[in-house]
């Protein structure tokens, strides 16, 4: 964590745990922003002094695709739990306190029934038990499921796309822990893990 978004307390008690669990991914979720970000603008460099010098790289342009889609995800996951996600005020702003509380808990609990159920989406269409069960073979579990995630593969990198499609699961996951964590605050089951930060989203409904 950042010396301008420290924590000013510990939650404890029972919900305790999923706080610090949710701070914890946030944590890691920062480092990730920051490698994926480095990634991408070495791979816009390179691109550009490739095709300069007259040797472009023909998987760069793929590379850089998939690093942006990996730094949006993650990034919408660290924004969860920043309260910094888009929300529209022109209703709640009008609304009393507690009317406006109540909208903001069920904006998150809306958040959380839409990070589970693409959780669940993710676990039907990867199916774990599905390849184990055919011994992690991909060609033998397309044949008996006619699902074909595992045996692509990217077009210039050849890189297998369910790796890059496991993204998508992380972020159901990772959503599902900080839209609890803000609920159980938004409750009033644990105190608000106060931040120093710049843009205050407390009064929007997200």
């Amino acid at each position: 964590m950042t010396s301008s978004e420290k924590s000013s307390m510990q939650p404890s008690g029972p919900w305790g745990a999923l706080v610090r669990a949710s701070e914890g991914l946030l944590t890691l979720e920062r480092y990730a922003v920051a490698l994926l970000i480095t990634l991408l603008s070495c791979a816009i460099l390179l691109n550009v002094a490739t095709r300069w010098l007259g040797a472009p790289l023909y998987w760069i342009d793929e590379f850089a695709v998939y690093c942006m889609v990996w730094l949006t995800f993650v990034g919408a996951s660290a924004m969860t739990r920043l309260r910094l996600d888009f929300a529209v005020t022109m209703m709640t702003e009008r609304l009393r306190p507690r009317a406006a509380a109540r909208c903001r808990i069920l904006a998150t609990i809306v958040v959380v029934l839409f990070s589970i159920s693409l959780a669940v989406m993710c676990w039907v269409w990867l199916d774990p038990i599905g390849i184990a069960q055919a011994g992690f073979d991909a060609k033998a579990f397309a044949g008996k499921a006619f699902n074909f995630v595992y045996t692509e593969r990217t077009q210039t990198l050849n890189w297998p796309t369910w790796i890059l499609y496991m993204i998508l699961p992380i972020f159901a996951v990772t959503m599902t822990v900080h839209g609890l964590a803000n609920l159980v605050e938004d409750l009033g089951w644990v105190e608000k893990v106060k931040r120093d930060m710049l843009i205050n989203a407390e009064e929007a409904v997200n």
